[in-house]
């Protein structure tokens, strides 16, 4: 299944949790893996607290310190910080299923995030079933 994002600023987690699990249901799989993918080079995916919007707030200052928009970047594109980014955050995670549904802790939500928007995204979301061993 191929979600759409779309997002309103430069730089932005959106929680696409609820997404996520409805694409596991559809997917009639009780119990195995789900990926979820970004298949873009400035953007990620990630899984931490949704319960809290403070706490993705406070992640990407913390980024956007690490990784400055501006510095002595060699990519002519000007988008370096955002591939950069994506690439500290990761493009995929892989998330148990069990009972048809993501294994989650009580706080955990997964999150698109864009490092280089506003932008219409795509995420890949691959449901596969299989028992654990």
């Amino acid at each position: 299944m191929v979600l759409t994002v779309h997002t309103r600023t430069p730089t932005e987690l959106v929680d696409i949790t609820a997404e996520v699990r409805r694409a596991v249901a559809a997917s009639g799989v009780g119990e195995g893996l789900c990926l979820v993918a970004a298949p873009h080079t400035t953007a990620g995916i990630t899984i931490n607290e949704a319960a809290d919007p403070s706490v993705a707030a406070d992640l990407i200052m913390a980024l956007n310190r690490m990784v400055p928009w501006k510095a002595d970047y060699r990519h002519l594109e000007g988008n370096s910080a955002a591939h950069i980014k994506a690439t500290l955050v990761g493009a995929s995670q892989a998330i148990a299923v069990e009972e048809g549904d993501l294994v989650l802790g009580t706080w955990q939500g997964v999150f698109f995030c864009e490092f280089d928007g506003p932008r219409r995204r795509s995420v890949q979301v691959r449901v596969l079933a299989g028992r654990w061993a």
